[in-house]
């Protein structure tokens, strides 16, 4: 049971009471709700700097352009099979200390192990004999580099449970608190971006700079220190905004489980599958359309900038460097829009229907991605200044794109986690299993699009070119916005306001 406010309520006496299922409050207050959703900050903090400044560090640790995409595969393996499995041993938690908040103070611990062994990957490799070629720190990086992945996806399991715990099956408080999950994620992703656009860290934290440190590792390492300091803050946060009342027994768990959300196993998301209605599968189908769209994008954002745009080079390239900077503070404006349509995000719903939002925003997904393709044509044909600087209107053009697609990543990280809850819900499943399900549909475009992404670009003659994942995104968003536009039908207006 989780009460808000931190003190657990007194134990009932007689047996009878003992066993019985706890309730959860009728409305839990918007501002715990808000609390508890603070610590998807900082786990997306570590999110951004993970994602704009870790493809292009990899390549300048020496690993080719087309097998990069391979290092990112161990993030929709550990979303399908780790995020499952904490999920699971969270609902049957019997800590003292709750179901989930356990789980989320050990996930966020084992995140800033995560970022210290990818931040100072280089120093052990040195330390262990590294000299031009940096094999061991490759190792130590990607060791890290897949733990981060497994201990992102361990916490974020746990951490939405939460939220559905504390919002039952009031299914406009669910919506909310996916709002306040997607507005924190959006602040966290502002905060890492403009850490990892930021080129001075190495000034401010001196003691990063070393013989097997260059400029850019040791601002990559300055960055990550942030980000552990930063979890921390986020973390305390969030778990002191409530007090779980411990399960005293797995039979109390599984009784309360019963009418109450619960996250799926894996056997339990496969049989629950041929009990889906045709309007889930349909969710689930326009899922994987859009994160085949989306996976690209984030795969190769600030390198496309670096490369394409600013024509620069991994090994050692400070064009390319600007311009994996430049593209980090595009992917802090894109944070600063994903933030501000998160807050309108339940009126919008409320308004138009969660169908017709989420095909909308696919489609302008769509045209960004084919201007991103029109822009990587014209500027391989422009000739560039003397000093090898893209033109200015090129580069705020690049920085409109990445702006603008903020609005349609709002709706993907709310509205078909809305959609499948509101929808496997009343077949009686549980919210932890709708999670589950839908997050198969996430997690299987996102393997085929890191297996797949190197090959494209080889097959098509453009190894070192992100064109091709980008036409196959803009594929994937138009046709997943037709659908949903197209499928889903519109929700009758709400009238009534979300009371306080």
């Amino acid at each position: 049971m989780v009460v808000p406010g931190g003190q657990p309520q007194p134990q009932p006496q007689s047996q009878q009471q003992r066993h019985r299922p706890a309730e959860i409050p009728a409305r839990t207050p918007l501002r715990v709700l808000f609390r508890v959703a603070s610590v998807a900050c900082g786990i997306q903090f570590g999110w951004a700097l993970q994602l704009s400044l870790l493809t292009p560090y990899v390549q300048e640790l020496g690993i080719p352009h087309v097998w990069s995409s391979i290092i990112w595969l161990c993030g929709p393996l550990s979303g399908f099979f780790v995020q499952p499995l904490a999920g699971h041993m969270s609902d049957r938690s019997t800590s003292k200390y709750g179901r989930r908040r356990p789980f989320i103070v050990f996930g966020c611990a084992a995140i800033i192990v995560s970022v210290l062994l990818i931040g100072f990957a280089a120093d052990i490799g040195g330390l262990l004999g590294d000299r031009e070629k940096k094999t061991r720190a490759i190792v130590f990086f990607v060791i890290g580099f897949w733990f981060l992945d497994m201990a992102n996806n361990a916490t974020q399991g746990p951490c939405r449970a939460l939220l559905a715990d504390l919002t039952g099956n009031d299914h406009r408080r669910t919506r909310v608190a996916n709002a306040y999950f997607s507005l924190f994620m959006a602040i966290g992703n502002v905060l890492g971006y403009a850490t990892g656009a930021y080129s001075g860290w190495y000034k401010i934290f001196s003691f990063t700079t070393n013989s097997y440190c260059d400029i850019n590792c040791a601002n990559l390492k300055a960055a990550f220190l942030i980000d552990v300091i930063f979890i921390i803050c986020t973390t305390y946060i969030s778990v002191t905004a409530i007090h779980e009342q411990p399960i005293t027994s797995i039979h109390d768990a599984i009784d309360q489980d019963s009418s109450h959300p619960q996250e799926a196993f894996f056997w339990e998301m496969f049989g629950t599958f041929k009990y889906l209605p045709k309007p889930v599968w349909l969710i689930l189908f326009i899922t994987s359309l859009t994160w085949i769209g989306w996976f690209p994008f984030i795969l190769f954002d600030t390198d496309w900038m670096g490369r394409e745009i600013y024509g620069g080079d991994p090994n050692g390239d400070l064009k390319y460097s600007d311009g994996v900077r430049m593209g980090s503070f595009g992917l802090m404006m894109n944070s600063v829009i994903l933030g501000i349509t998160s807050v309108f995000m339940e009126n919008l719903c409320r308004r138009w229907g969660s169908g017709f939002i989420w095909g909308i925003s696919n489609i302008i997904m769509f045209l960004c991605f084919l201007a991103m393709l029109v822009l990587s044509f014209v500027a391989s044909k422009m000739d560039y200044d003397s000093d090898g600087s893209p033109p200015n209107g090129i580069v705020i053009v690049a920085l409109i794109i990445f702006a603008v697609l903020g609005m349609p990543l709002a709706v993907t990280y709310s509205v078909p986690y809305a959609l499948v809850s509101s929808r496997i819900e009343s077949l009686g499943l549980g919210q932890g299993l709708s999670m589950g399900v839908l997050n198969v549909s996430i997690v299987l475009p996102q393997v085929l699009v890191s297996l797949g992404s190197g090959p494209w670009d080889k097959l098509l003659g453009q190894a070192d070119s992100n064109s091709p994942a980008l036409a196959v995104a803009a594929v994937a968003a138009f046709a997943s916005g037709l659908v949903a536009i197209l499928a889903i039908p519109r929700n009758r207006p709400e009238k009534s306001k979300i009371r306080q």
